[in-house]
């Protein structure tokens, strides 16, 4: 038995096969990122944090991590030694219980890079807002490419595909740094 959320990735995945769609046609993709689904695989010794294991895209691994108020999001096997396993926000955060992959046709789909919106405040009540994280998918490596602003930003989502499009796929890890892009 599929899960919503595992309905709604095939439902996205026949419409997109079921075209003919060109050599390099991009789309978006989306799965589940509600960590009462995935695998708690630890609790750090603090006992402040935990780690869980989550099925992205095509059973591409996805590790979530939470310490010290801030999320971390890893992908593939060997999540822990990605430049992104180190990369959040300075800001306590939460992360979307929904995350869209950005997929472009060669002769599969195959994912290049991800979008996923961060929910961040600066304590004491102080000032509390939106982030959409563009994150490259490296077969190597996989790092933050670029933070867009969404709070109060209508365009936020089409301005975070359009920086996946024309720069994730290119985007150095090691070089590069991520850029902030405000409305």
């Amino acid at each position: 038995m599929m899960t919503k959320m595992e309905s709604v990735l095939v439902a996205v995945l026949v419409g997109m096969t079921g075209s003919s769609a060109p050599a390099g046609e991009i789309a978006s993709v989306y799965t589940s990122l509600d960590l009462s689904e995935c695998r708690n695989i630890e609790t750090l010794t603090d006992g402040e944090g935990s780690v869980w294991s989550c099925q992205g895209y095509n059973g591409i691994p996805v590790q979530v991590a939470a310490d010290d108020l801030r999320y971390f999001v890893s992908y593939g096997e060997n999540a822990n030694a990605r430049t992104v396993a180190q990369q959040t926000l300075t800001h306590f955060n939460t992360i979307h219980t929904m995350l869209e992959w950005r997929v472009e046709r060669r002769d599969n789909w195959e994912p290049f890079a991800t979008i996923l919106r961060y929910f961040w405040e600066r304590g004491d009540h102080g000032p509390k807002g939106e982030t959409l994280v563009v994150t490259k998918l490296g077969v190597d490596d996989a790092c933050h490419v670029a933070y867009v602003s969404a709070s109060d930003n209508r365009k936020a989502n089409d301005m975070a595909r359009t920086i996946a499009d024309n720069h994730a796929r290119t985007f150095d890890c090691k070089r590069d740094k991520p850029t902030q892009v405000e409305p």
